[in-house]
């Protein structure tokens, strides 16, 4: 397990303060960065800066009940970050739910980021 580049570590604290933290989740990505998301059912694309914080405005209209997020493995190879995570919340079946995010840096912003449940 690799240390946590502060740029991730930013990022799954945004996603667990939810929509009060939108501004430093906005600030994460890069101008052209894309996000690909599984959460509408199937692989979903959104390409640059507005239409990532669209994506995840409508995620933040549902949040989960008292959900937490722990990131369980943490690889860092060059600008290539993969995260294996566990979600917490009595919202999800069984309570928790798991998945592996891809991050690609570029100067210190999410170039790309894709997340796949596991």
């Amino acid at each position: 397990m690799s240390e946590t580049p502060a740029t991730i570590a930013e990022f799954f604290r945004a996603m667990q303060a939810g929509s009060a933290a939108a501004h430093d989740m906005e600030r994460l990505f890069g101008d052209e960065a894309i996000y690909v998301e599984p959460f509408s059912g199937q692989p979903t694309t959104h390409t640059g800066r507005p239409a990532i914080m669209a994506a995840m405005r409508q995620g933040w209209e549902h949040p989960l009940p008292d959900m937490t997020i722990t990131l369980d493995r943490v690889d860092v190879a060059g600008p290539l970050v993969t995260v294996a995570w566990t979600c917490r919340s009595p919202g999800l079946p069984g309570g928790a739910g798991r998945g592996v995010n891809e991050f690609t840096l570029k100067d210190g912003r999410i170039a790309r980021l894709e997340t796949r449940f596991a």
